[in-house]
């Protein structure tokens, strides 16, 4: 049998067609999808947003696992810096320092809280110091208990010294590796030579910005062997600003 040449020719020149048309469509329908899948996946980089763990700052959450935390919080939302100490002998205003946060949000804190309000000044170191934050009243102890007896990391900063006037946390010295703060409890610096051997040892978070004769006044009063004041010098704390 003879083969037709010339109609082999037509038939290998269609396959040949088909196959090219074939092969363009099948490359043509890969570059779509590959360009459709490009679109569809997201720039990670472009909508992946940051998401931030919101934290309460109801007064009722602050507690013993979650002290800095919150104070960091708070301190965002309670900018204040000045506040005024008012006892029967005069006012003292302090200024609480920026770059102290932790101390700076924990005092704003506490005074908005009222807890200063119940406490009083109960050591007076003549020529030293003046002490406060603390009573024997129960409203007092009520509120200590209420947040487990937090502590504060310590912030020291080389400005920050026991200058007279300055204002300072107190803390535990033994079993306190890293120097943490009493939330509670402050002093005030009254020798005017300073404390400076207090520098590093203890949080200085203020100063007194006005009332050093206050301060001179409440450090004369007669005290016991204690330097517990014999007539209770009752204080209380506000926002000025």
């Amino acid at each position: 049998m003879k083969v037709n040449s010339k109609l082999l020719k037509v038939n290998l020149f269609y396959r040949t067609l088909l196959l090219i048309i074939l092969a363009f469509s099948i490359q043509c329908n890969s570059k779509t999808s590959e360009k459709e899948e490009k679109t569809i996946k997201p720039n990670k980089n472009l909508v992946e947003k940051k998401i931030e763990k919101k934290v309460e700052i109801d007064e009722d959450s602050l507690n013993n696992k979650n002290t800095e935390i919150f104070l960091e919080a708070y301190g965002k939302e309670n900018l204040e810096t000045k506040v005024i100490i008012k006892t029967r002998f005069g006012d003292i205003k302090l200024r609480l320092f920026e770059d102290v946060p932790i101390h700076r949000a924990n005092f704003i804190f506490l005074t908005k809280m009222g807890y200063f309000n119940s406490t009083v000044i109960y050591r007076v170191a003549k020529n030293f110091v003046i002490q406060g934050g603390n009573s024997d009243n129960l409203l007092t102890r009520k509120q200590r208990s209420k947040y487990g007896n937090y502590l504060l990391k310590s912030e020291f900063r080389k400005n920050r010294t026991h200058k007279y006037g300055a204002l300072a946390a107190a803390r535990e010295w033994e079993d306190n590796p890293k120097k943490l703060s009493s939330p509670f409890e402050f002093y005030i610096v009254q020798k005017k030579s300073g404390a400076h051997h207090l520098d590093g040892e203890h949080t200085v978070f203020g100063e007194v910005i006005s009332g050093f004769e206050t301060m001179e006044k409440i450090s004369n009063v007669k005290v016991g062997s204690d330097e517990w004041p014999i007539e209770e010098i009752k204080l209380t704390i506000e926002i000025l600003d």
